[in-house]
């Protein structure tokens, strides 16, 4: 019998103290704990979209500086247009590097799907919808049928994707015939997603007004979600603060296109895609699982994820999206040719997703990177074709911006290993 008697008091265990986020804590501090979050995330490798945004301040700032044309309200508001292409693709790419692989095929894809569109709407006379939605299973089509070699014939993506580069572009010459090129009209579905442009100044202002809306709306959502489960929350001036932040730029963004001719429709597509898919992969369970894939695929198997039905969906949702984009770079010269998804746009769409801030390693990365990405390397070639420089230089640079995108990934993933969040 314990020393006491029976009725000795019993220990009692501690109540255990909830979990609190020390990045919640810091927010609360005000400006201080601000600085000392940005630092502590600088420390750790934790760079996020940092030097990507860096980069395009610094960018803008020298081709303004050579010359003024550059910032101009056309030439922005061009910009934001011939960006869509590629950036579209771009996002396609993203959700591939997040499981550490590489798609090689999506130039080629882009091709054959706008092959197959030009060709069904305009040499053999289908309806442009339904030509359209045959151009975006097609897509869908390619990229299951790779990701089944990938995940369950296991033929590493490297091989498999850059077969396809070689096969597809094959089909889409095929496909084309003997011509080579089939010209688009100018009013079908494609070209009228691409050139319309919302004139009236509403337009603009509205569609920042909502975006800035469904920010708030969110992340007041998402605060009171954590308060009702009893976890830590942004605290309401971090929302503020973001919110107001995300205003300025949209609205300024508004400002800039209103001064030329207004919103454009393909630019609003775009928006709209990287904001849907954002939410997939960020507030979803397969979005979860696809960033749990990249980040360790062993635990993530053990955890119960079933890894080739990622594999497969991923390389689907990649193909699918290489497909939106060829339909636009289709609609952007008004053809399909030979030349549909060759030249340097394979590199332009992988640069954009690695240089907006997805890691080549996995498991980290948005869908916004497409943007930032193609934001970056677009105003490269806006700039320099304003300067008159060659395409060899312009190739250089580019290049020199994506080895330099992939070193502050190494160095940033080699930071957190040594602070131990890698």
């Amino acid at each position: 019998m314990p020393r006491g008697g029976v009725n000795a008091p019993v220990p009692v265990a501690a109540e255990a103290t909830p979990a609190v986020d020390p990045r919640l804590i810091v927010r609360q501090e005000g400006v201080k704990g601000y600085v000392g979050e940005f630092r502590r995330r600088l420390s750790s490798g934790e760079l996020g979209s940092v030097p990507v945004v860096l980069a395009l301040i610094v960018i803008w700032a020298v081709f303004g500086s050579l010359n003024s044309s550059f910032l101009s309200a056309q030439n922005l508001s061009n910009l934001s247009q011939q960006i869509v292409g590629t950036g579209m693709i771009a996002i396609g790419v993203v959700f591939v590097l997040l499981l550490g692989e590489i798609d090689l095929s999506v130039g080629s894809v882009s091709g054959l799907c706008a092959a197959i569109y030009a060709v069904l709407s305009v040499s053999d006379g289908v309806n442009q919808y339904l030509a359209l939605l045959a151009a975006l299973v097609g897509g869908a089509v390619v990229g299951c049928i790779q990701g089944v070699f990938f995940a369950k014939v296991g033929v590493p993506a490297f091989v498999v994707t850059l077969a396809g580069n070689l096969g597809w572009n094959g089909l889409m010459l095929q496909i084309l015939g003997s011509t080579g090129t089939v010209n688009l009209p100018g009013t079908d579905i494609v070209s009228q997603l691409y050139s319309t442009i919302y004139s009236q100044q509403a337009a603009a202002y509205g569609a920042a007004a909502i975006g800035v809306l469904l920010f708030l709306s969110a992340s007041l959502l998402d605060a009171r979600r954590r308060q009702a489960a009893g976890v830590p929350s942004r605290p309401m001036t971090d929302i503020v603060l973001r919110t107001a932040l995300l205003a300025i730029i949209a609205f300024l963004a508004a400002y800039t296109l209103n001064q030329y001719k207004g919103l454009p429709l393909a630019l609003l597509i775009f928006l709209i895609f990287i904001v849907v898919l954002d939410f997939v992969l960020r507030r979803t369970s397969y979005g979860r699982q696809v960033f749990a894939l990249g980040g360790n695929i062993e635990g993530a198997r053990r955890a119960g994820i079933n890894v080739a039905r990622i594999r497969i969906t991923v390389f689907t949702i990649c193909s699918t999206m290489a497909a939106v984009g060829g339909l636009f770079l289709a609609a952007q010269i008004q053809s399909a040719s030979q030349t549909s998804g060759g030249g340097n746009l394979l590199m332009n769409a992988i640069a954009a997703a690695v240089i907006g801030g997805t890691s080549l390693f996995g498991g980290r990365g948005t869908t916004w990177s497409a943007l930032l990405g193609a934001l970056v390397i677009g105003s490269i070639q806006s700039g320099m074709n304003i300067q008159g420089l060659s395409n060899a230089i312009q190739f250089m640079i580019t290049g020199a911006v994506l080895l330099a995108a992939v070193v502050v990934d190494s160095l940033a993933r080699r930071t957190q290993k040594a602070a131990g969040r890698a």
